[in-house]
């Protein structure tokens, strides 16, 4: 009888906690925000055997850029610099309210048959709600994500670059598309170490 409650037992933990080992496992996915060689968090993407000419990628990074009301912040040549932004949102007992914005900056550069993009300087800025109840930032400057927010609110902290990294793969996922589906990523860096974007 006693053997029956503790395998009963048993088999319920066991159930209880696989799903979780699962979510765990899930997550290694390639969305994990990684580091630049300033110590700055980046999703880095090199496309290769690009056959669409030139003036026509260009032209589709520019719509799409309209299309995502990206601000220009300068152009070099070859190379588009955009700002944007993400919603981080909160959930707390199963209801989910915005809880601030992730801007970032975006390149996008073309060479040859190949091009890159990538999104960094990430900064954190939190909303606070306004008289009417709209979220609004609640301040004019954020907080930079590599720049640690103190031990009270490292789990939080931890979710938001999470979060940031799983947008940010989600955003060169679309812009990847928009561009040509037939595109691949190649990966030019080796996990765990610094990615510089000084020459490809």
């Amino acid at each position: 009888m006693h053997r029956n409650k503790r395998s009963g037992a048993f088999l319920f933990l066991f159930l209880l906690l696989f799903p979780w080992g699962s979510v765990a496992q899930s997550k290694k996915t390639g969305d994990e925000l990684e580091k630049d060689d300033r110590g700055k968090y980046i999703h880095y993407e090199v496309i290769t055997g690009n056959a669409i000419p030139v003036d026509s990628l260009i032209y589709r990074a520019k719509t799409f850029f309209k299309l995502k009301k990206m601000t220009s912040i300068g152009t070099d040549s070859a190379l588009f610099r955009q700002r944007g932004k993400f919603v981080i949102s909160k959930t707390a007992f199963v209801l989910s309210h915005p809880s601030g914005e992730m801007l970032y900056h975006f390149a996008f550069e073309t060479r040859g048959e190949k091009y890159r993009f990538w999104l960094t300087d990430f900064v954190f800025v939190s909303y606070e709600r306004d008289r009417y109840g709209n979220f609004v930032p609640s301040t004019a400057k954020g907080i930079p994500l590599e720049k640690s927010p103190g031990k009270l609110n490292a789990g939080e902290w931890s979710s938001y670059i999470n979060d940031t990294g799983r947008q940010s793969a989600a955003f060169a996922a679309e812009f990847k598309e928009y561009l040509s589906a037939s595109q691949q990523a190649k990966p030019l860096h080796k996990s765990n170490s610094r990615i510089s974007i000084k020459s490809w």
